[in-house]
């Protein structure tokens, strides 16, 4: 069964640019990965600070090896001087078809 989610997270005014390039590095990496599906990030039209990245993966161990490639780690980690609060907020979505 495919992992399907979206991940929110808000950018921290002075690092947009940064994380945009961040985002895009990051894109280019996932879509690269055997099991993903889909990786897209968008930004709020009327507020571009704010990020929204819809991801799905092949199964639950495409996520898991997703979760725990280099690329992910570097992404992960340099997100806390990036965006306000603790981290993405992640919401698991399930199909209805």
């Amino acid at each position: 069964m495919t992992k399907a989610l979206y991940a929110e997270f808000t950018a921290k005014a002075g690092a947009e640019e940064q994380l945009a390039r961040n985002v895009a590095t990051l894109t280019e990496a996932v879509r690269a990965e055997p099991g993903n599906l889909a990786f897209v990030a968008y930004t709020l039209r009327d507020d571009p600070r704010r990020w929204f990245v819809y991801e799905v993966y092949q199964d639950d161990a495409a996520f898991q090896a997703h979760i725990t490639a280099p690329h992910s780690d570097v992404f992960n980690g340099a997100l806390p001087d990036l965006i306000e609060g603790d981290g993405s907020v992640l919401t698991w979505l399930t199909p209805t078809t």
